[in-house]
């Protein structure tokens, strides 16, 4: 009875800060902003118009309806909402690690919309984000991309237009490489890095077999069918450009390994993720069409990130690949717009190049620059209204939208934190926490959650400690 009343608590607690869409008019009108638009400048002392969730237009002096939500936002900046293209947040399970291909595994089957880190998120000025499986396979899960529509239900995230990815891994992680078998325990392969690559090869050759069964059954070659493979199927996808491979590694020999082993099989890379020694390849990335999503100044903390350099990113963009800056954390996650900034100082990135690498070139990874990642007329209104120029170090969001939506408001939150106080004082007294008086541990109610199977294995993933 505890646990159900805890339950009901904590559905309270977060519901104070549940935007509720219903109450959203059709028009919000922001004022007199200095607008950041990732593709045509800063434009000062400028409005933008939002109209069924899209922006219908950017200039000045613009009015609207009598029941429009306005905005002033003078003094304040207001730039499209971050893109983080590597994250694991809002999953309740990151990686299935007992075979060496899960292809067949999907993370939408694991979405958890009452993930905390949602919200925060959300109060760090990230609207999109694509979710990975984890590192523990050469090729593992199929990812999602979504929005960050807290307060909603899990279906309502995922973005229908994306295009389907799936996550493939190189290195330390998939070799096992901290992984000690104990007595009677059995190592999967691959435990090298020529047992990966392999693994990958032959998977795809299965794949193109399994193709061209069914082409041969399309084209009335053979009378029946095959047999429905769900592992084999997602790599038919890739063969076929329907699918993106988001490649985890480090070493630039193995991300080199596998852009050749794609042309090998006819296929694109679409994100080569961390890639911390991609500038030593960088032609034969933008020469393949890959993108790359990497950190800014994040490294030995595995002995395959001890060539990272805080240029990375600079010498990509220098030869003309689509980088993007991504987290991999929730807790960076919330900080993306800072290590944007060091772009600009290592390297000397124009200001609006650098805000492309959270906007715009992550949309474009993903496939979905086309709604969403500048501020354009036409596209989603996802949008974030800063205190100060989102590159200062003083800088916060105070306005977070999704499609012209507010699912953040820092006035808002601010305001409603005695009510929550009082609320976990209602909680408290519960006393759930504390062990049955039978004897026993009483479950736990966690204030926030702490996962233990992020994606590297030296930063608190769980794949091969």
């Amino acid at each position: 009875m505890k646990r159900i009343i805890s339950f009901l608590i904590i559905s309270v607690i977060l519901s104070a800060v549940i935007p509720v869409s219903a109450q959203q008019p059709s028009e919000v009108l922001i004022k007199n902003a200095t607008v950041l638009t990732a593709v045509k400048g800063t434009l000062p002392a400028t409005d933008i118009l939002i109209r069924d969730g899209k922006i219908f237009r950017i200039g000045k002096g613009l009015t609207a309806g009598a029941g429009a939500k306005v905005i002033d936002a003078t003094g304040k900046f207001v730039s499209p909402g971050i893109i983080d293209a590597h994250s694991h947040s809002m999953l309740s399970a990151i990686n299935e690690g007992s075979l060496a291909v899960t292809s067949m595994t999907r993370v939408r089957d694991v979405l958890d919309p009452h993930d905390i880190a949602i919200y925060r998120a959300l109060a760090g000025g990230v609207t999109a984000a694509n979710l990975l499986h984890g590192s523990a396979n050469p090729i593992g899960g199929q990812s999602l991309t979504v929005k960050f529509k807290w307060g909603h239900p899990g279906e309502d995230y995922p973005i229908p237009d994306a295009m389907p990815g799936i996550k493939f891994a190189l290195g330390e992680n998939v070799k096992r490489s901290s992984f000690q078998p104990q007595a009677g325990q059995t190592v999967r392969y691959p435990r090298t890095r020529m047992g990966t690559m392999e693994t990958i090869r032959d998977a795809f050759r299965r794949a193109r077999d399994y193709k061209q069964a069914w082409d041969d059954y399309r084209a009335k070659k053979t009378k029946v069918p095959p047999r429905l493979d769900e592992e084999l199927q997602p790599l038919v996808e890739v063969l076929e450009g329907k699918r993106l491979v988001h490649c985890h590694g480090y070493r630039s020999d193995e991300h080199l390994n596998l852009l050749r082993l794609a042309e090998e099989f006819g296929f694109r890379v679409g994100t080569l993720q961390h890639g911390l020694e991609a500038y030593k390849i960088a032609p034969e990335i933008a020469k393949h069409g890959a993108g790359v999503s990497t950190f800014t100044d994040f490294w030995s903390y595995k002995i395959e990130a001890y060539d990272a350099i805080p240029y990375n990113a600079y010498i990509l963009w220098k030869n003309g690949v689509v980088v993007s800056i991504n987290s991999d954390d929730d807790g960076r996650m919330r900080r993306l717009n800072l290590d944007a900034a060091k772009i600009m100082k290592y390297g000397g990135v124009p200001e609006q190049d650098a805000l492309q690498m959270i906007t715009l070139n992550p949309a474009k990874q993903l496939h979905i620059d086309k709604r969403t990642g500048s501020i354009e007329v036409g596209k989603d209104a996802d949008i974030v209204i800063w205190n100060e120029h989102p590159f200062s170090p003083y800088s916060h969001p105070e306005i977070t939208m999704i499609e012209g939506v507010v699912y953040f408001d820092r006035a808002a939150d601010i305001a409603n934190r005695s009510v929550l106080a009082k609320e976990r004082e209602e909680l408290e007294k519960l006393d759930v926490n504390k062990a049955p008086a039978s004897g026993g541990t009483a479950p736990r109610v966690p204030t926030e959650r702490v996962r233990g199977d992020r994606d590297d294995a030296d930063r608190r993933d769980g794949d091969n400690k």
